[in-house]
């Protein structure tokens, strides 16, 4: 099969002749239509888990995937063959990922049925990005029309908060960096928008909100910049970053609660995002759909942070 994978930490990933995966006990065999592409793909590459868990190479990446149940191996209960499922395919051991034609998934991994009435190629962008939406705003704990300040709003995760956000009631602030991105969060949901290259955020926050804003999330600041954004939060209220740089001490003194977070990927939660789909409360931000060869190139752009919507690698 071809797979997209690296031969060693830190190489460039390539495309690969693989053997196709066995099904085993307790698992279920996964032609792949499409993978989503995320920023913890290349840090998988990087060495992230390097000694946390254990690794086969080649080094199939991919976490995200959605595709048909072509074979279920003993014991397995959930599926069966000719299942449409989505979710995220990572599992021990690291390397047997979502970027190849077929892959073999523990059933009591982070999958589900996919939503019905969108392509399987637009069901492999939801899983992280849609649960990562999904779950921070169920720990910020925001209620109707209160305000978010959603900074780095353009990347898949951005782009379902705001939709997530709307469908709740609750007014979105969305930090931009064109008109272009401006115009879609709008469409998606933001009450309002800010450009952080012509516009201070700080500065318009406390010029529209002096009393603060009840809620921030940030998908991208540094530790100093999250900590000046998280002075913009009234006190009492709640902040969260994905990048893992908050200060509990300086949170606690200001009664914020929050802090870093992470994403833990559930059957619920894709159940309750492919509910969202199918009702059309939101829509799938894909943003580009690329190759299996075009994947070396895409990584280097996600790690410039510089995506818009989310990256899909067309497989089957």
């Amino acid at each position: 099969m071809k797979a997209v994978a690296v031969p060693q930490f830190k190489a460039i990933p390539q495309v690969m002749d693989l053997p196709t995966p066995q099904v085993k006990p307790g698992t279920i065999l996964v032609r792949v239509t499409a993978a989503g592409m995320n920023p913890f793909d290349w840090k998988l590459i990087d060495g992230i888990l390097d000694g946390k868990m254990p690794h086969n190479f080649p080094m199939v990446l991919g976490v995200d995937g959605a595709g048909t149940v072509e074979a279920i191996g003993e014991g397995v209960t959930h599926f069966k063959p000719g299942d449409n499922i989505y979710g995220q395919f990572i599992h021990s051991p690291i390397g047997e990922g979502s970027y190849a034609e077929y892959v073999v998934v523990p059933e009591k991994a982070a999958i589900s049925m996919a939503p019905k009435s969108i392509p399987l190629l637009e069901a492999a962008a939801i899983p992280t990005a849609g649960m990562t939406a999904l779950q921070l705003l169920e720990r910020l704990g925001l209620k109707h029309e209160q305000t978010l300040l959603l900074v780095g709003s353009t990347g898949g995760v951005g782009s379902f908060i705001v939709q997530l956000a709307h469908m709740q009631g609750i007014y979105v602030i969305a930090t931009v960096s064109s008109e272009e991105g401006a115009a879609r969060m709008k469409k998606l949901g933001a009450k309002e928008t800010i450009n952080y290259k012509k516009l201070s955020v700080e500065r318009e926050i406390r010029s529209k909100y002096p009393s603060g804003v009840e809620g921030l999330i940030d998908l991208v600041s540094p530790q100093t910049v999250f900590k000046t954004m998280t002075s913009l939060v009234k006190v009492g209220g709640a902040a969260l970053t994905t990048a893992f740089v908050a200060d509990k001490e300086s949170l606690r003194a200001r009664s914020i609660t929050g802090g870093n977070f992470e994403t833990q990927g559930t059957p619920a939660s894709l159940d309750t995002l492919a509910d969202a789909v199918d009702s059309g409360a939101i829509k799938v931000p894909v943003g580009e759909v690329i190759s299996m060869e075009e994947v070396a190139a895409a990584v280097e752009v996600s790690r410039k942070l510089k995506g818009i919507g989310k990256t899909v690698v067309r497989i089957g």
